[in-house]
């Protein structure tokens, strides 16, 4: 009898799995709308379709910085966390409150366990962003707890010019694209508009920070997520940002700053049907092959493609994609 070999067996070599993230990344810093914000996540479907981040830093108020840290290593360790996808933006690695934000979420046993991820924002170089990863580190060690991993934000020239190195980081997990810092790094030289839409799109500069953070990522096996957009209230400018970002940019992740954009971003970067079919049909005639070459519609197919279409398979679950009960069975049950 043949073995059934799962295509992350098959296809991908030890240590070559880049982490699998929710497509949408969403911020909140005010009370009411983190608890929002988690009630929507545990709503929305049985697993998470999206991230949290809880916000210490920009997204906060001013002042109340330790009845911040306290209710979000709360709401981290309450029920409200349902799928244990909740990340925290701290203050930047050089600001004061950063290493009480540090001992104090990993300090909290329970929040600790539950913790998706740190991010690190305003990051100045790599050198900075290893001793912030260095200190997050020591302080797991410390508490007894594991290290959750880092995200962090490149919105800084230095942060740009050093993108491979800060990919390169073991504890980095993803990296995010900073447009509005960014744009105002640039003393004007970019208008505003290039923090909306169609700047964003189109201001050579920022399409070259872009496309340098995402292939940094996808060189050192990390997922690259992409900026904010402002335009909250009009679903079809939050539609074209993400399906530009993931279509024409390469980019696995978005920002949303408000829950009118998590539903868009999620569909904009789910795959087509069409492929979604063609990787079902594809996958499942390979693994029965034992993941020899197979032909389909008239185009020979090797393990080269079966990775591919195995990415977007995964994809498509990430996104909540109906997909057949053959399917689920073979590829996604715990057991798989």
């Amino acid at each position: 009898m043949s073995l059934v070999v799962h295509p992350r067996d098959a296809l991908f070599a030890a240590g070559e799995r880049a982490p699998l993230l929710p497509v949408a990344d969403h911020y909140a810093g005010v009370e009411a709308r983190m608890r929002k914000a988690l009630a929507l996540q545990g709503d929305l479907a049985d697993r998470a379709l999206f991230d949290v981040t809880l916000d210490l830093e920009d997204g906060a108020v001013v002042g109340a910085e330790a009845e911040q840290l306290a209710l979000v290593a709360e709401l981290i360790a309450s029920p409200a966390n349902r799928f244990n996808r909740v990340g925290v933006r701290l203050h930047p690695y050089l600001h004061p409150s950063f290493p009480q934000e540090v001992a104090g979420l990993l300090g909290h046993a329970e929040a600790a366990a539950r913790l998706a991820f740190l991010m690190v924002p305003k990051v100045a170089d790599a050198a900075e962003l290893a001793a912030a990863c260095a200190h997050i580190e020591t302080a797991a060690r410390a508490a007894g707890v594991k290290a959750p991993p880092v995200h962090a934000l490149v919105e800084t020239h230095g942060a740009l010019h050093e993108v491979h190195a800060l990919a390169a980081l073991p504890a980095v997990e993803s990296l995010s694209f900073g447009l509005m810092d960014f744009v105002s790094a640039h003393r004007g030289a970019i208008r505003s508009e290039g923090m909306r839409l169609q700047g964003q799109f189109s201001h050579p500069l920022i399409v070259r920070a872009k496309l340098a953070i995402a292939a940094a990522c996808h060189a050192h096996g990390k997922t690259p997520s992409h900026s904010v957009i402002t335009e909250f209230k009009d679903r079809e400018a939050i539609a074209e940002a993400a399906r530009r970002a993931a279509q024409e940019l390469g980019y696995l992740r978005m920002w949303s700053i408000h829950p009118n954009q998590i539903a868009p971003i999620v569909e904009a970067f789910a795959p087509d049907p069409a492929e979604i079919d063609d990787a079902i049909s594809i996958l499942l005639a390979a693994q029965a092959q034992q993941w020899a070459p197979i032909a389909h519609k008239g185009l020979l197919h090797d393990r080269a493609s079966f990775r591919y279409f195995w990415h977007v398979l995964e994809r498509a679950e990430r996104t909540g994609q109906a997909l057949p009960a053959e399917v689920r069975t073979a590829f996604f049950d715990p057991a798989a």
